[in-house]
């Protein structure tokens, strides 16, 4: 998936998850889109790759792209982090949220994702689509519709 659609992916998990908790959704929304980025940090051209070139580079070397940061012993490592680092349960459930958006949409693409890292078994729904393709750019507006939908729900208190 491109940067965009884990990016409205994020959006959008994070306000039906503000939906749904009642956690604050402006700060659900910022976490959830720095979430849906992280795990691509084992690529050096994503967003997250570019800002933090050096990590970047140094996941790459030791775990290669889809492995470690997408797995769910890498989710397990940064709730446990966060757990002890973040007071703030929105920010630490927005960052969480946008994570696990980015590995399902990443699930939907032919190379599939490490889920069980290290094992090296390759996780992928049963019908997958090309990055970048007609299919993405429809999951794209979906979700779109989506957020528009939860966003209207949970920000028309600030509208």
């Amino acid at each position: 998936m491109t940067g965009k659609t884990h990016i409205i992916g994020g959006i959008a998990s994070s306000l039906a998850f503000a939906q749904l908790t009642g956690l604050d959704p402006v700060i659900m929304v910022g976490a959830g889109i720095i979430g849906s980025l992280v795990p691509d940090i084992c690529h050096g051209g994503s967003r997250m790759g570019r800002a933090l070139p050096i990590i970047s580079k140094l996941i790459n070397l030791i775990f290669g792209h889809r492995s470690f940061t997408h797995s769910l012993l890498f989710l397990v490592i940064i709730s446990f982090l966060m757990d002890r680092l973040l007071p703030y349960e929105a920010l630490k459930n927005g960052l969480m949220v946008g994570m696990i958006s980015h590995l399902v949409l990443d699930m939907a693409t032919r190379s599939g994702i490490q889920l069980f890292f290290p094992i090296s078994f390759k996780v992928r729904f049963p019908v997958t689509i090309r990055t970048g393709s007609l299919a993405e750019n429809l999951i794209f507006s979906a979700l779109t519709l989506v957020s528009f939908y939860f966003g209207w729900q949970v920000l028309g208190y600030y509208i």
